[in-house]
This record gives C-alpha cells, sequence and structure tokens, in this order.
C-alpha cells in the first residue's frame, strides 16, 4: 500500500508539472501569428484532454486496490506517457 501511495504522490506531482509547462505553452502564444496560433491551439487543446485522461486516472488509482490497482496502473502510465511524448513535442515546436 506505501509503494501505492508513493506512486500517486509522484505523479500526482508529475501532473502538476506538466500543467505548468501547458500553462507555459500557452502563454507563448501570444507571440506566435493567427494561423500558427490556430495550428498550436489544436496541439495544446489535445494535451489538455490527455492532461485531463490522466487526472481521471488518478482518481481511479486512488479508489482502487490489488489486483484492479495494478490495471487502473498499466492504462495511467500509457496515458502519462502519451501525455509526456505529447509535451515534448509541443515543447519543440515552441522554440
Amino acid at each position: 500500500m506505501e509503494t501505492e501511495n508513493a506512486y500517486q504522490r509522484k505523479m500526482s506531482a508529475q501532473l502538476k508539472e506538466w500543467g505548468a509547462q501547458i500553462n507555459l505553452l500557452e502563454a507563448k502564444m501570444e507571440n506566435v501569428g493567427a494561423e500558427m496560433r490556430l495550428k498550436r491551439h489544436e496541439e495544446l487543446q489535445a494535451l489538455r484532454a490527455k492532461q485531463r485522461e490522466a487526472t481521471e486516472k488518478m482518481h481511479e488509482l486512488g479508489k482502487s486496490t490489488g489486483e484492479a490497482w495494478q490495471q487502473v496502473k498499466l492504462t495511467a502510465d500509457k496515458v502519462w506517457e502519451e501525455l509526456k511524448t505529447g509535451l515534448g513535442e509541443a515543447q519543440s515546436k515552441f522554440k
């Protein structure tokens, strides 16, 4: 149980950090042209959707135990990896 709690704390902190990074990307959109802003807006919307999905998985983890927790964790890991990858790609486009 302690391992599960530590995992949830770690991922919760990571989600907060990624949220801040998405906020920073949104702030950078103020300095791009209209066409680029539209394109980046769609990318950021996709990141926000993935962030919401990851948050939902965190809530599921909090309600799950035992074997169910392990299954939710596998799905959550996939979602978090997709969010991490998407955020990295978006950040590279804003440089």
